[in-house]
């Protein structure tokens, strides 16, 4: 018989051995097959090397936290430092201006009309239409140059941007200075003013700054069925919202009122119409425009009943006039003894009735 050495040697034990790696190999395999639906993902799995995990704790939590917070206002402050490197200094702006590690050199100044503040030692610099960044590198040249400080570093910050706005007066929800930074419409600085008021033109005009000459907008009634009117608005301008024009209707009609003209054009019969229409005890022919004039009051006679069988033509009113309808005596008799009579024979019949 054959020893166990002899075994080996002659390699009668290397099915054993297959057999032996194949068992090892094969649950392994088993266990990377996605075939497998009991198999648990390799993704799921965690080595053996590694430690359990553990929560995150708040510190950590709040670190990061901390951290995108630092990103966001570092953003915003890019944003203000670009906002700055556009916007440009002009007449009104108040300045504070501060010159590094020389305190008696700090100045809080407004810009002159001229253009220019006036600064210890360097006297008068003109600083319109400069940028921020343009007018601290003026300014530390001239106290370099004229021998007052050794390298300085000069900050503007402006504390009022009195030039970069935009007023809006009149007929407005919030009249007032808008600032005006970047581009912006005119139908954005109405918005932002808090809209049109209700007896608000819609005949407005623009000035702009250095200018004398106004712009003259017609605006539709809703804005968005017309945006040509929507004009692009430069820093310094003024935009006026005047009243509308009012009409007013008096007399006998149905609501006596003052209705606003938006485009400054309306009829007798139109104004009528809005009124509710006269009354049956209107005395029509008697109807006339009280119209203000440079001597006075003028009043003309209108032919509403003809006007009304179109016999007439329809009278054009102007701002401020005065469409005044009287009242009939006659018809006012006439109802009066219409009533009367009907209240006595009401009586009669309930007295014929039950006598």
């Amino acid at each position: 018989m054959r020893s166990g050495a002899d075994l080996v040697h002659r390699g009668c034990v290397r099915p054993l051995a297959l057999i032996a790696i194949l068992a090892l190999v094969c649950p392994a395999l088993a266990a990377q097959n996605p075939a497998n639906p009991n198999a648990p993902s390799a993704q799921n799995s965690s080595p053996a090397n590694l430690p359990p995990a553990h929560p995150i704790s708040d510190a950590a939590v709040k670190a990061s936290e901390g951290t995108a917070n630092s990103i966001q206002q570092d953003d915003a402050a890019k944003d203000v430092s670009d906002v700055a490197s556009v916007v440009k200094l002009g007449p009104g702006d108040l300045l504070e201006i501060t010159v590094y590690n020389v305190p008696e050199l700090t100045s809080k100044v407004r810009v002159s009309n001229a253009g220019d503040v006036y600064l210890p030692l360097i006297d008068y610099v003109h600083v319109e239409d400069l940028t921020q960044e343009e007018a601290q590198t003026l300014i530390e040249k001239r106290l370099a140059d004229g021998g007052f400080v050794r390298n300085p570093h000069v900050t503007i910050f402006v504390s009022e941007a009195t030039s970069q706005g935009v007023t809006i007066i009149g007929e407005v929800g919030r009249a007032g200075i808008y600032p005006l930074i970047g581009e912006h419409k005119l139908y954005d600085v109405i918005s932002q003013a808090g809209g049109f008021a209700p007896n608000a033109s819609r005949k407005i005009s623009v000035v702009r700054r250095n200018q004398t000459e106004p712009i003259h907008i017609t605006l539709p009634r809703n804005l968005a069925d017309d945006l040509s009117g929507n004009v692009e608005i430069m820093p310094g301008d003024t935009i006026s919202v005047p009243k509308a024009p009012i009409i007013y209707v008096v007399g006998d009609v149905g609501r006596p009122s003052g209705i606003l003209v938006d485009n400054g054009q309306l009829t007798v019969l139109q104004a009528l119409a809005l009124a509710g229409g006269t009354n049956r005890t209107a005395k029509l022919s008697g109807s006339r425009i009280i119209r203000k004039s440079g001597t006075g009051m003028i009043e003309t006679k209108v032919e509403i009943k003809k006007m009304l069988e179109a016999k007439a033509p329809d009278m054009q009113l102007q701002p401020d006039d005065i469409l005044f309808i009287p009242i009939s005596g006659g018809k006012i008799l006439a109802a009066r003894t219409f009533e009367a009579a009907m209240a006595t024979a009401t009586a009669l019949a309930i007295y014929s009735v039950h006598p």
